[in-house]
């Protein structure tokens, strides 16, 4: 099998990519935003349920199952896998972004993992001390200045915003992985990237089972977790713009607010 044969075409587009990015990373990073901008939320919502009762019937049953019937050293070997292929493309985003530092650790991770850990079965990069820097092209653009835009909910992906509904997207397209690996062979990435979904919603069931059947407002807390834990991974933790919904709020008796599924930014 041709794993990685040399794809000559995507060069120039990849150094013009490298050029624009370069250009536009003078404007500085986006800001992280404070509140929620919800404006399609009745649409949201809507798809929120759907995916609700998709989980319901569907992705719930079919975690346990997988959970269930696979032993836990095979199923964080399958998401070891998963990661490993996905590597590539954070090696592509983090050179987009400028930063070099992490798309050599990260290239250093991948070879490791693929050599030694047997095509990325095991992880001994991380033995090591080579954690790596996970990245997307949501956090590329908003390095370029690229702004957050609505939140969304995408069908069957979740929650999201318009930026990073628009990363995934060329991250899909331009997975340097499935660029380079020959069909039907690239159906594989495909295949472990749905296992490994399946065993993170088989690991993390019970705070997933919390959010969605347990809370108030599903869809509230779904969004607030999602916003507060991207806007965290993009740096919005030590931004003087960033602003913690949690931080000295207060009921209307002045006790500190207890309740896990509060949400601040709910109407």
């Amino acid at each position: 099998m041709h794993v990685f044969p040399p794809v000559r075409h995507a060069r120039p587009a990849t150094l013009a990519a490298l050029v624009l990015a370069g250009a536009l990373a003078a404007c500085g990073p986006a800001q992280i935003p404070a509140g929620i901008n919800d404006p399609h939320e009745a649409q949201n919502r809507a798809t929120h349920d759907a995916n609700r009762e998709l989980d319901r019937v569907l992705l719930r049953p079919a975690s346990r199952g997988y959970g269930s019937i696979l032993p836990e050293p095979v199923r964080k070997g399958i998401g070891n896998f998963a990661a490993n292929l996905d590597t590539p493309g954070d090696v592509l985003n983090n050179l987009l972004q400028l930063r070099l530092d992490d798309a050599a650790e990260n290239t250093l991770r991948f070879v490791l993992n693929t050599t030694v850990g047997i095509g990325g079965l095991f992880d001994p990069a991380t033995a090591i001390g080579i954690y790596g820097e996970s990245t997307d092209f949501g956090e590329t653009l908003h390095v370029w200045g690229a702004p957050e835009g609505a939140y969304v909910e995408l069908p069957i992906a979740g929650p999201s915003t318009e930026r990073d509904a628009l990363g995934g997207v060329v991250d899909i397209l331009l997975n340097p992985v499935r660029l380079a690996v020959p069909t039907p062979e690239s159906h594989v990435a495909t295949a472990a990237d749905i296992a490994s979904a399946f065993g993170t919603r088989y690991e993390y069931s019970d705070m997933i089972d919390s959010v969605l059947y347990e809370s108030a407002d599903s869809y509230a807390q779904a969004r607030l977790f999602y916003l507060q834990n991207r806007r965290f991974e993009l740096g919005g933790g030590v931004g003087d713009n960033y602003v913690d919904p949690y931080e000295d709020v207060e009921s209307a008796y002045g006790d500190p607010i207890t309740d896990p599924y509060f949400d601040p930014y709910a109407e």
